[in-house]
């Protein structure tokens, strides 16, 4: 005999609702907050690059993109 899947997830009547939150207060060390304004100006600087070099060649990007033969 076949058993109908319903493709979701069942949802019982306890949940976050029940649980205690607990407030977490986190003081940031500043070599780490220095390190992460470091790393997101070096990817900032990345993504502004990548952008620049689409803008001048996007059709050619495109081209090169397309998929052939179902892949």
């Amino acid at each position: 005999m076949a058993t109908r899947d319903t493709g979701g997830q069942s949802q019982s009547g306890k949940g976050r609702a029940d649980e205690e939150i607990e407030d977490v207060t986190v003081e940031a060390n500043p070599e780490v907050a220095e390190r992460h304004a470091e790393i997101t100006e070096d990817v900032d600087d990345l993504l502004d690059e990548i952008d620049s070099v689409l803008e001048e060649n996007a059709e050619e990007f495109v081209r090169g993109y397309v998929q052939k033969g179902g892949q």
